[in-house]
C-alpha cells in the first residue's frame, strides 16, 4: 500500500474531520507532488463536509471561497483551503463555473479535474484513490485529461496552458488525445485574461524545460496568445535559444529575454506589454533582448561605459544570456565578469553620481543654470569613462570650462 508522509498540520485537519464523521482527502498536486519524492508547496484538503459543517469543525476559519465550497482553516498561524465536494455547473466564460453543486460522492468531485496526475486523492486510513489512472501516467511521463478532454477544455481553457506547463515543470509528454484537442481548442484561449495566460506561460519559462514554449506554436496557440505573441518564433534560433536558457537563472527577466531575442527589442517589448507583465520585467529584458548581441568590450574604457549604462545587476544577467545564447562567448563574458569586479574594487567612476563635481560645484564656479549643465556634465562622465585619473575636482572644473565653449580657470 503506498504511503505519502502528510504535512502535520493538513493531517489533523483530515482527522478533526474524520471524527466527526466526514470523508476527508489531500487532493490534487500535493498528492502527484508527493509521489514524485517532491516537497509540496501547498496541502489542498477535499471533504464530504459541507463548507457550514466545515466552519463547525474548526474554530478559526475564514471564508475565501465559500461560494465554491472553500473554507481555509488556520492552524499554527498557516491557512490550509478545505473545499466540499463539488460537481461544476454550466462555463459561461471558458474559465469559471456559473454554479456549482455540492456532492457527498468524491468520484464527482475528482472527475471534474483538469489532468488525471491532479486527480488523486490520499488520506492514511483509505490510502490512494486514483480513479482515472493517474499513478500510471505517472510512472509513465504523460499528461493525460480526466475524461474527454473536449470537455476538459471546454469548461476552461486556461487548461489548454496548463497541459504545456506542467510538460515543461515534470518532462512528461502531452497523450495524443490531449494533444490534438490543444490544437482544436486553442481559439478559445482568446477568452483569457492576458494576465492568466502570461503566468502560466511564464511558468513555462521558469521550468527545467523551457524547450516546452515550443509546444504553444505547434499545437496553433500562438496567435491566441496576444496579437505579437507570433513573432517571438524565429525557427531554429528561437528552439536553440529555449535550449540555452536551461543553463539561466530561474528569473522572469533573463528567461523571457532568452526567449524573445531573435525577436529583436521592438517586438520583445510589444509581447512582454501586451501579456502584461510588471513594468521592471519589461525595462530589464528589453534591455537584455537589445544588448545580447553587442559585441563584448575589449578595454576597459568601453567596459567602463558599459557598465555606466546598466546596473551591477543587468550586467550580471547580461554576461549570462550572452554565455548561454552564444557558447563561443562564453570565456569573454567570464573576463568582462571579473574586470568589471575590478573596475568596482576599484572604486573607478561608472555613473553621475560618481563624479568628484556635481551641478552645484558648476553653478557655484560660475556655470550658469539650465539644460547646459547637464549636457557638461554628462561630458564629463565620458571623459571619465575613459581616463578614471581625470575624476577629480579641479580637474573636471577645468574640462567642464572647454565643453561650455570658453575655458573656465580654477584657483
Amino acid at each position: 500500500m503506498i504511503r505519502i508522509e502528510i504535512l502535520p498540520q493538513a493531517e489533523w485537519i483530515l482527522e478533526e474531520l474524520r471524527k466527526r464523521g466526514y470523508e476527508a482527502f489531500v487532493v490534487g498536486g500535493c498528492v502527484r507532488d508527493a509521489l514524485l519524492g517532491r516537497v509540496p508547496g501547498d496541502w489542498d484538503i477535499t471533504t464530504s463536509a459541507l463548507p457550514e459543517e466545515i466552519k463547525q469543525v474548526f474554530g478559526r476559519t475564514v471564508d475565501t471561497g465559500i461560494q465554491h465550497g472553500t473554507v481555509t482553516v488556520i492552524r499554527d498561524r498557516a491557512g490550509y483551503e478545505v473545499t466540499t465536494y463539488r460537481i461544476d455547473g454550466e462555463y459561461e466564460d471558458g474559465r469559471h463555473p456559473k454554479q456549482v453543486a455540492f456532492t457527498r460522492s468524491l468520484r464527482e468531485d475528482l472527475l471534474r479535474r483538469d489532468f488525471t496526475i491532479n486527480a488523486m486523492a490520499y488520506s492514511h486510513e483509505t490510502g490512494l484513490v486514483d480513479m482515472f489512472g493517474g499513478l500510471a501516467d505517472l510512472k509513465a511521463g504523460r499528461i493525460r485529461c480526466v475524461g474527454d478532454p473536449r470537455q476538459r477544455f471546454t469548461e476552461d481553457a486556461l487548461r489548454i496552458l496548463r497541459a504545456v506547463r506542467f510538460s515543461a515543470q515534470l518532462d512528461f509528454a502531452i497523450e495524443e488525445g490531449t494533444r490534438e484537442a490543444l490544437a482544436e481548442f486553442a481559439p478559445c484561449l482568446s477568452r483569457i485574461s492576458r494576465e492568466r495566460i502570461q503566468a502560466e506561460l511564464t511558468k513555462t519559462l521558469l521550468s527545467d524545460h523551457p524547450q516546452r514554449m515550443e509546444l504553444v506554436r505547434e499545437t496553433g496557440m500562438a496567435p491566441f496568445v496576444s496579437e505579437t505573441f507570433p513573432a517571438a518564433f524565429r525557427g531554429a534560433e528561437t528552439s536553440r535559444f529555449l535550449e540555452a536558457s536551461r543553463a539561466l537563472p530561474a528569473g522572469k527577466a533573463v528567461r523571457w529575454a532568452a526567449f524573445l531575442a531573435p525577436a529583436g527589442e521592438r517586438d520583445a517589448v510589444r509581447i512582454l506589454r501586451e501579456l502584461k507583465l510588471d513594468n521592471e520585467t519589461i525595462r530589464t529584458a528589453g534591455t537584455l533582448v537589445s544588448r545580447v548581441r553587442d559585441e563584448l568590450p575589449r578595454g576597459e574604457g568601453e567596459l567602463r561605459r558599459l557598465m555606466s549604462g546598466l546596473d551591477d545587476d543587468t550586467l550580471e544577467l547580461l554576461l549570462r544570456l550572452r554565455a548561454a545564447l552564444f557558447p563561443e562567448d562564453a570565456a569573454r563574458a567570464e573576463e568582462t565578469r571579473r574586470a568589471a569586479a575590478g573596475v568596482r574594487a576599484r572604486g573607478e567612476c561608472t555613473a553621475l553620481r560618481d563624479l568628484a563635481v556635481s551641478g552645484t560645484d558648476l553653478l557655484a564656479a560660475g556655470f550658469p543654470p539650465g539644460p547646459g549643465l547637464g549636457r557638461i556634465l554628462n561630458g564629463l562622465l565620458q571623459a571619465v569613462l575613459e581616463d578614471p585619473g581625470r575624476n577629480e575636482k579641479e580637474k573636471l572644473l577645468l574640462l567642464a570650462g572647454k565643453f561650455s565653449g570658453r575655458e573656465k580657470e580654477t584657483e
